[in-house]
């Protein structure tokens, strides 16, 4: 089974309780919101408590210095990026989160607020990770030196490391935790997105090794698979998936199309493919898209008979039934840039980007449920656990 898009369930008879943890790229904050229900803010903990010892020490640093602002000017769109990914360590105590404009991971005490352990990526940049089903490892992207660093996520330990193809992206284990996927995206921060350039991307692939050893057993190149499915128009830069919980299928976003792909992993090929609507107001210039992201966000429900599809850059999610492949009315949100199963499993959870906000909506009716205000930029949206009665950390 592929590891959910959670923490791992805490121990028995812990005094915790399940929730969901936004992560506010911009602001350097995660919101913690119910799992479930009215989803309503249960606190807030500060990602960059150390802020002021990272900054000098970019400052002082010309090649950092030099990466640092090109986040900021590239990826950042503006802004620096402060909280990507994070999870929850097993007792609830800690928020383990990738930081990308500090190049760097932190393990964050929910009690006091404090950093308990910090561990800077190779390369400039951290970015996407996935938490292994016992919960007792996570795995980080480093987007420049296409690395991924698998770490202890008690004491941020690197316990191994493999190479990826350009830009490492989305990482997710099967099999119980047997494997680790990665998936490169390549250079998404260039202008060179007109499809005739595309071979200025990079090497883009999935690459999947053995999560005891880091040892490689298969590299998927999508562009053959593409090509042989007769859909050689589209980019072979994987962007965020979803597997079914048999993990059979795997279903996958590329950049620029509004739309995704269904893989059988089995037979090593593509076996359908879904467009999704056009927003008729969404430019047609692909260099306004983010990070050469049209739609950027996915997540299946438990059952595994739905998707929910977040399209960034036509804003608005949509709900798709598996088996057919028909979606239901698109839900408008403000520039979605994920989505994730909500606790009880009933609904999917995006983050819209744009309005600061987080929206449920009904897998079965496909229908908005609520939306809930959080910080500046939400990213990525992750269950975890904290203690039964938390509320923030105690010092800020």
């Amino acid at each position: 089974m592929a590891a959910p898009a959670a923490s791992a369930a805490p121990p028995s008879g812990a005094a915790l309780r399940e929730v969901m943890f936004v992560g506010n790229n911009w602001d350097g904050t995660a919101d913690v919101i119910a799992s479930s229900g009215n989803f309503a803010r249960i606190g807030r903990v500060n990602i960059i408590p150390d802020k002021d010892e990272r900054l000098w020490e970019i400052y002082l640093n010309p090649i950092k210095l030099a990466f640092f602002l090109g986040i900021r000017s590239g990826p950042g769109e503006g802004h620096d990026q402060f909280v990507d990914d994070m999870y929850t360590t097993p007792d609830g105590s800690a928020v383990v989160a990738s930081r990308p404009s500090f190049a760097d991971v932190v393990s964050i005490d929910l009690a006091t607020g404090r950093v308990k352990w910090r561990f800077p990526v190779s390369g400039y940049r951290s970015d996407h990770m996935a938490v292994s089903p016992d919960g007792r490892r996570v795995a980080v992207s480093a987007s420049t030196s296409n690395t991924v660093h698998v770490l202890d996520i008690e004491t941020g330990r690197q316990v191994g490391s493999f190479g990826t193809g350009d830009k490492p992206h989305e990482n997710v284990f099967t099999d119980g935790g047997r494997y680790l996927w990665n998936m490169s995206i390549g250079e998404v921060n260039t202008a060179l997105d007109d499809p005739g350039m595309d071979w200025t991307k990079g090497d883009r692939r999935i690459t999947v090794v053995d999560a005891a050893t880091f040892q490689q057993v298969k590299v998927i190149d999508m562009r053959q698979r593409l090509d042989a499915f007769g859909r050689s128009d589209l980019s072979d830069s994987v962007r965020p998936v979803a597997f079914t919980p048999d993990e059979s299928r795997l279903y996958f976003q590329v950049s620029f199309y509004n739309g995704f792909l269904e893989y059988d992993v089995a037979t090593d090929r593509i076996t359908r493919v879904k467009e999704l609507p056009k927003n008729p107001n969404t430019s047609l210039d692909r260099t306004t898209w983010v990070n050469d992201s049209r739609h950027h966000g996915m997540s299946m429900s438990p059952a595994g008979d739905k998707l929910c599809i977040a399209g960034t850059m036509d804003d608005y999610a949509v709900i798709v039934d598996r088996a057919t492949l028909r979606e239901a009315t698109p839900v408008t949100a403000s520039k979605p840039y994920w989505a994730t199963v909500s606790g009880d499993g009933r609904s999917c959870v995006i983050s819209e980007s744009g309005s600061d906000q987080v929206t449920a909506i009904d897998f079965a009716t496909g229908r908005k449920l609520v939306s809930v205000p959080v910080g500046d930029h939400p990213q990525r949206v992750r269950i975890g656990h904290v203690p039964t009665g938390w509320t923030g950390p105690a010092t800020r």
